[in-house]
This record gives C-alpha cells, structure tokens and sequence, in this order.
C-alpha cells in the first residue's frame, strides 16, 4: 500500500483521442465545428450578443487592485512591482481581461505570457518600459484563438502539457507548452482543457430560432409578392430533348429566384398556340393573410429562454408586460454573481500560475507572493450601506476611527482620500 501513496492510479474519464476531445454528445457542437456555431451564435444572435456585451462592460468596468502578502517593505515593494507589471503591457488591463472574456462563448481562452527586460525607452519591444529597473515584466499576454486549434498535448496522468496550434499567415504547427501560457475555462469537468462554453444551453433555442427567423422572412416575402407561377407547354414541362429541359430549367430558376426588389423584372417568350392561347405566362397566386402560428410570440419565447440559460432574462423586461423594479433588481444582483464567479476563475489563474513564474524570474526576497484581486461587478447602495453602518453603530458598534474602514467607504463612494496616511 505504502508504494501507491504517491502514484495515481484511476483516471477522469476524459474522451479524448489523439490529441482532440470527444465530451460532446451532438457531433455539430464537437472540435473546430463548435468553434464556429458559438462564433456564429455570438455574431448574428442580438439577444446573445447584448448578453455578451453586457457581461464583457460589466467586467471591463470593474476594478483591479494589487494585495501584498504581508506588511514588510519587501512586501510592499514586491505588490508595487506587480501593480506597474498591469500598466506597463503593450497591451492595456482592460483589452487582455476582454480578450481572456472570450472563455465564456467558447469554453476557454489560451494565453501566452511574452516576457520583456525593462530596459525604458528602447526601440527594441523586448526591453521597451516604462521603467529601467532592469526587471523581467508582462510585455503581453496574447491570445490563441480558438479558432486555430489543432489539438491538445497530454501527458500520462491526463495534465494539459500543451496546445497545438495552426493559424494564419503560414499555416505552421505550433507548440505552446503549458508552463509559457495561462488557460482559463468557465469549468474544469474531467479535466478537459476545453470548458464549456456558456451558450452551451442555448445552442438548442437559437437553432430553432433561427430557422423560423429564416422560414419567416421567406414567408414575408411571399405574401408581399405572391406565389409565382409559369406555365409552360406540356413538351417542356415533361422534356424529351435537351434543348426542352435546358428551357425547364430556365423556368424553374425564374419562379425560385423571383424577388421583389429594384431589380425585378421577367423576360418571357411571347408564343401562342393554333388557338391563340398563350403558351407561356407567368402569373402571382396571392397568399392568406395569417398564418395559423404566431411567429413572433414563438420568436419571443426562444429570446427568453436563450437569456435564461446565463441568468441574463432581465434584459427581456420591459419588452413583455410583466415585471417589476424589485424583479430587475433581484435577476441583475444574481446576474452580477454569476459574472463575479468568472472574473474569480481569472484571479485564481493569476495568482496561481502567472505572478509566482514573474517572481521567479525576478530577485524578490519574499516569502509569499502578492494577489491581485477584483474589485465588485456593481456599485454599491449607498444608501443600504449608510443605514447598515447607522445601525451597527447604534448597536454599539466600534466603527471609527477605523483607517481601512474609511479609506474603503471613501472609495465606494468614488470620493478622494487624499489626507489618509498608511501608517
């Protein structure tokens, strides 16, 4: 027994196989063809799209602050250089966490840390800074897009080792090792390097969604301009040579691209029989007036759960005649939640893998390393946060003098501490 302690025995479970992974049971949302629904359902869905954006404004909007892991001056100084590492990217703060965002329509996001001397102003982007301490910071964290992966590297246990990448301008094989990247994911079920994307649930509504959409808009169209109609003559309705089926042809093209737009218009043979009836003519077999569906009701309905399945069917207020202030509030507060468990899976991903590798590289003499932390998705009520404090400090509360106290409901309150020493 005393041999197994240390080795591991069982396994996740993970479907995978040569490199790609196999969780995903509807064959259309499985590899580089999922990549390209969720792109699509972010591209050309407005109610996905406005949740999108108001997911990635909310977390732009929220603030990043640096926490020492202790109060002596090396901590100190080792928290000041990993707040100046977050403004001295090529690329700013705010532009990376957007682009790490993109875990979420995904499932995950690749990031690889490039390294710089901070050297000043040096016309060499390797060592450019703002700063000539000569210490080894974040020059960015690029993205590799989803889109160009070519597989997965495993090691034995089932750890991600790396990404295999094939992208634009030359189409080469890459590898980018684990230890020179950040992966961040929505989740971590079995392992997988991929995560789930948060559309996930609602791939099922926005398909149908929008085949009626399509259905619909073919539908407008013809009640605008009728059912067209030719009739031909009988050798060319059931043709025998070829000239009578390349002139069937031409027909059936006419009534299935017929549009009514600024440029409509027919050309038709004008041909009579023995008789002086037409043999050709082309006639508009106007349609009902309703349909027996109400397609904008089943439209509605899909927008809805679509909202649902992120907590985000707030948005839907005030287009239906139902709800209510305290219905907003109470759906935006559990939105917010949900939003501040995504900016912690990035926090954790910092703290966890990219500033112990930045001191490492660097001379600190610290025990532990400084955090970055997220500040709040949503403002705060001041006025629930005034009468909380009344209250306590009518229960015989200390509150004040309390530096850290004031310093956080100055802040709070976007108001300026100017004055407020640290001791």
């Amino acid at each position: 027994m005393a041999e197994n302690v240390f080795t591991e025995l069982g396994s996740t479970g993970l479907s995978r196989w040569g490199g790609n992974i196999y969780e995903e049971w509807l064959p259309e949302l499985q590899g580089i063809k999922a990549i390209r629904v969720y792109k699509e359902m972010q591209d050309n869905d407005p109610i996905i799209g406005a949740i999108l954006f108001a997911i990635k404004m909310l977390c732009r909007q929220a603030t990043w602050r640096v926490e020492a892991a202790g109060s002596s001056n090396a901590d100190r100084e080792a928290a000041a250089f990993l707040e100046s590492c977050l403004g001295d990217m090529s690329v700013s703060w705010q532009d990376t966490i957007s682009e790490i965002l993109s875990m979420l329509v995904f499932g995950w996001s690749w990031h690889e840390i490039i390294y710089k001397r901070r050297m000043g102003d040096s016309r060499d982007p390797t060592k450019r800074s703002k700063y000539t301490d000569g210490r080894i910071g974040w020059r960015k964290l690029p993205i590799r897009a989803q889109e160009t992966l070519y597989g997965w590297v495993f090691d034995e246990e089932g750890g991600i080792q790396a990404m295999k990448q094939l992208a634009p301008p030359d189409y080469q094989i890459r590898e980018i090792p684990i230890e020179k990247s950040l992966l961040f994911r929505t989740e971590a079920t079995k392992g997988s390097p991929e995560g789930r994307s948060i559309l996930r649930n609602a791939y099922k509504s926005w398909y149908f969604k929008k085949n009626i959409e399509i259905i619909e808009g073919i539908g407008i169209e013809r009640d605008l301009a009728g059912l067209p109609i030719v009739w031909v003559p009988p050798n060319v309705a059931s043709p025998s040579t070829d000239q009578e089926r390349q002139a069937l042809q031409a027909f059936k093209d006419l009534v299935t691209k017929i549009r009514r737009d600024q440029q409509e218009g027919i050309v038709m043979p004008l041909a009579y029989d023995d008789k002086g009836n037409k043999l050709y003519d082309f006639t508009l077999l106007s349609t009902g007036s309703r349909r027996q569906f109400d397609t904008s009701a089943i439209i509605q309905r899909y927008n809805t759960q679509i909202a649902q399945t992120v907590l985000a069917d707030f948005i839907m207020l005030g287009t239906q005649k139902v709800g209510s202030y305290a219905l907003a509030s109470s759906k935006t507060n559990l939105f917010a939640v949900a939003i501040g468990a995504f900016l912690d899976e990035i926090e954790d991903v910092f703290n966890t893998h990219a500033v112990p590798r930045l001191f490492k590289l660097n001379d600190f003499k610290v025990e532990n390393y400084p955090e970055l932390r997220h500040g709040d998705i949503e403002d705060v009520d001041l006025e629930e946060l005034g009468n909380f404090i009344q209250k306590l400090s009518s229960a015989g509360a200390p509150l004040f003098p309390n530096k850290e106290l004031e310093k956080y409901l100055l802040e709070v309150a976007n108001l300026p501490s100017g004055g407020m020493e640290e001791d």
